[in-house]
């Protein structure tokens, strides 16, 4: 570029000194030139100081030659500046149709562009509107890319935004699965071809399938036949298009039946008030209510057990109230027997309604607890007074063994002494004659535990049953003749020593031999270390 600038001097001051010359030829052809002699104070055709002569005026030959010289190489400049020229104006309008070309697509005002190309063809070559052409050009040039520029950098925020966007949407996705992941309930999703898209680990866990090695797999093919009703159950949704659909369906693991309350959600590609809308996935949430269905049907037995509970003491309380009110009691004999009747009977609802409202204040924890050092065998005692002459009326025979000195454990004196009572009034009830009870007491200072148990050689209890004996209101099938009771007896005794005093109680059974209740409760002394190294 600077090698072509220099040139360019170079021949402009060519051109300038050949046009210069023609002009003084010209002037010496004219008789202007003839004067220059005397004008440097020689006579014309005489002789210089040196001797030598002055040329004359009539010797301009020579001029000539050079003027034409002079001439010609001015007109070939003046023909190589327009040519340049021309090609530079070329080389600017090209650049311009080139760029016009580039940019159009970016939809910028490039009218004043066009008009000045435009304007540059149409000028005549070498012209001073051909030159200021070119300056708008430059200028027009210029503004086009300071816009494409300006344009450019618009969208790099934009893309920086959209980026922004997506990284933002990863992140909303990567949160959706992550709470899908962790969600204790199965949730399940298909597409609109019943292809799995997304599952939990419940629900891998539920229908035995791993979702990383499962996705896009038809769901029919993952989920084994004996749960094919909760796949008709997605296929159906599917094709109604209803938004929300609840249902139970029922699963059998094993010997157990698991109830869930499954909700499904058609996903669609359009707003629900527009027409032609398509269903392009499937939702299914199942939730676990096996555990609400079995404190519901609990619900409906305890009910159902109270009522029956109640309803025969009270029949009979009705039958003699009823016959005293007739007169049909004419001796005092049967009077005091219907007395009799009425009061064991009134006793024995309220021993039932003592019993409700217990299990009922420990499972809300309302009930009032006043634990203090106490000694187990020393409660024995007390109630083995009590429990002695029933045990007579049958001839059974009462075993107690020698007091232990430390058996003290940190209790409520009151609930240790019901839950005593109620083993040995069992274990005295379901013994037959002739029969015997022994009460024992044993320390473990090594686990800190003081044990009781109770050991009868009554009926026993069947051990399909064993598992059910602490529940409310169960009673053996096989034994409801031998005795009457409210079946709450031994659910009360497990309320109180394992919520109450964080204790356990077991049973060991055999039918026809006995059987063998018990309780373990922590030694005060133990709890007493432990309280002073929390401190």
């Amino acid at each position: 570029m600077e090698l072509r600038r220099s040139s360019y001097l170079i021949v402009t001051a060519i051109v300038a000194f050949g046009l210069s010359e023609a002009t003084l030829v010209q002037r010496q052809d004219s008789g202007i030139a003839a004067q220059r002699p005397l004008l440097l104070g020689f006579p014309q055709g005489g002789v210089t100081p040196q001797g030598q002569a002055c040329p004359r005026a009539d010797g301009g030959s020579w001029y000539g030659v050079l003027g034409i010289s002079a001439c010609g190489v001015g007109a070939v400049g003046v023909i190589w500046l327009g040519w340049s020229w021309l090609k530079l104006a070329r080389a600017i309008t090209s650049i311009a149709n080139r760029i016009n070309k580039k940019i159009s697509d970016l939809r910028f005002p490039i009218t004043d562009c066009e008009i000045k190309i435009e304007n540059l063809h149409r000028t005549p070559n070498g012209g001073k509107s051909k030159i200021e052409n070119i300056k708008h050009l430059e200028e027009a040039i210029t503004q086009c890319l300071d816009f494409c520029s300006h344009r450019i950098n618009g969208l790099e925020n934009e893309i920086k935004d959209l980026q922004i966007q997506v990284q933002l949407s990863r992140r909303q996705k990567g949160n959706v699965e992550a709470i899908i992941y962790s969600l204790r309930d199965a949730v399940i999703v298909i597409d609109e071809f019943d292809r799995l898209l997304m599952a939990n680990e419940a629900a891998g866990k539920l229908f035995n399938f791993d979702f990383k090695s499962s996705q896009y797999r038809p769901i029919g093919e993952l989920i084994e036949p004996d749960k094919s009703a909760f796949v008709d159950f997605l296929r159906q949704s599917r094709c109604s298009g209803v938004e929300a659909i609840r249902h139970e369906i029922e699963f059998s693991q094993g010997q157990r039946t698991r109830i869930f309350d499954c909700v499904v959600s058609c996903v669609h590609d359009e707003p629900r008030s527009s027409r032609g809308q398509q269903v392009c996935g499937v939702i299914a949430v199942l939730h676990d209510i096996t555990r609400e269905k079995e404190i519901s049907q609990m619900k409906n037995d305890f009910v159902s057990h109270v009522s029956h509970e109640l309803k025969t003491p009270l029949a009979s309380i009705t039958a003699c109230s009823e016959m005293l009110a007739d007169g049909e009691a004419d001796d005092e004999e049967t009077r005091k027997q219907f007395y009799s009747v009425i009061q064991n009977q009134a006793k024995r609802l309220n021993r039932l309604i003592d019993d409700i409202l217990n299990i009922a204040r420990i499972e809300s924890g309302l009930i009032k607890v006043e634990k203090k050092p106490v000694s187990l065998t020393m409660l024995i005692e007390e109630q083995l007074q009590m429990i002695r002459s029933y045990a007579e009326e049958k001839n059974i025979e009462v075993i107690a063994q020698r007091p232990i000195i430390y058996d003290q454990v940190y209790a409520d004196r009151d609930m240790i002494s019901q839950v005593i009572v109620n083993l040995l009034s069992n274990a005295v009830k379901y013994t037959p004659c002739g029969g015997s009870v022994k009460v024992e007491t044993a320390v473990d200072e090594t686990a800190g535990i003081a044990q009781v148990t109770v050991t009868d050689t009554g009926v026993g209890i069947p051990k399909d049953e064993i598992e059910h004996i602490f529940d409310k209101f169960y009673r053996v099938s096989a034994n409801n003749n031998i005795a009457k009771g409210t079946g709450l007896g031994l659910s009360l005794v497990k309320q109180i020593i394992e919520k109450v005093h964080d204790g356990r109680v077991f049973v060991i059974s055999e039918p026809g031999v006995g059987s063998t209740f018990g309780f373990e409760l922590p030694l005060a002394a133990s709890r007493a270390v432990k309280s002073e190294s929390v401190n």
